[in-house]
């Protein structure tokens, strides 16, 4: 339970604080160092990249519907979106037929499905879920983005790796502040902040888990181009 001081904190801040530590294991993962201090080549990227497909697929298919909703609307922007990004990313790093190949590790498919299930029966879920992806992709995101295109000299903000490319936001800090205080606004209380601050922390999880699983498929590869 939330003490009196945590309980008047703005709810951004509850979220940053309670997910420190899932946050961070995320960000530290085997995968996402070897993949990009270069220990693993472009088809580990293009892995990761297909994972993600299925993510932003359950992220965005019910955007819709959503945009409409007292809870998570605000949230649901169309200058965030990044399937379509993500389909240019995959058709330049795999090639015309890279659905023939697209396949969701069991953690990748555990996570969409979680996401969908948030989407379709609890929107305050679904916003904890579009906060850890896009404000991420938004932030650490920008890092992936210029390693990808050193190490595999993938053209700057072009195919491979336009996911982490948002032309539609020209000012990146101003639209994070403004998301921030939309998250202050959710009308949370009680039991339910702690149930939302629960999935935050799972959601963090799911992609630790994610990672874990592409590292298990890449812990014997040896560096490819």
């Amino acid at each position: 339970m939330l003490d009196t001081d945590t309980a008047a904190a703005p709810f951004s801040t509850l979220i940053r604080t309670a997910t420190a530590q899932q946050h961070n294991e995320a960000e530290h993962s085997t995968f996402m160092r070897d993949l990009l201090t270069g220990q693993l080549g472009v088809e580990a990227f293009l892995r990761y990249t297909g994972q993600l497909w299925f993510v932003y697929e359950a992220l965005e298919k019910h955007s819709a519907t959503l945009a409409s909703d007292s809870v998570a609307g605000p949230f649901v922007k169309p200058e965030l979106a990044r399937l379509a990004a993500l389909e240019t990313d995959l058709a330049h790093l795999g090639g015309a037929n890279w659905r023939d190949e697209l396949q969701p590790l069991p953690a990748t498919a555990a996570y969409a499905a979680r996401i969908e299930e948030c989407a379709q029966e609890w929107p305050a879920g679904y916003v904890v879920h579009h906060y850890t992806r896009y404000l991420g992709d938004l932030s650490g995101g920008q890092v992936i983005r210029g390693t990808a295109e050193k190490l595999w000299d993938l053209p700057k903000k072009g195919d491979g790796v336009r996911f982490y490319v948002f032309d539609e936001i020209t000012n990146p800090a101003a639209f994070k502040r403004e998301y921030r205080e939309a998250l202050d606004q959710l009308p949370l209380e009680g039991p339910e902040v702690d149930r939302v601050l629960d999935e935050a922390r799972l959601a963090f999880t799911m992609n630790t888990d994610l990672f874990r699983e592409l590292g298990a498929e890449y812990s014997s590869a040896s560096p490819r181009s």
